[in-house]
């Protein structure tokens, strides 16, 4: 995995853009959440948030690492 993209000049860091894939990864996720009824379980809904990022922020790293 590069450390670095080039995008049109500027280079951005892999990490930031793994990061933002799964932001958008864990919205879909919490909104499915919500649609099934399944809220009510969650005790702390922002503490299972970022419980989600960071387990889909992982799972991404692990997957980038494995395909490069």
């Amino acid at each position: 995995m590069p450390a670095e993209l080039d995008i049109f000049g500027v280079y951005v860091p892999t990490f930031l853009l793994l990061a933002l894939a799964a932001m958008a990864a864990t919205r879909l996720l919490s909104r499915l959440v919500s649609q099934m009824g399944l809220g009510h379980l969650i005790w702390h809904r922002a503490l299972f948030d970022l419980a989600v990022f960071v387990l889909v922020t992982g799972a991404g790293y692990v997957l980038l690492q494995r395909i490069a």
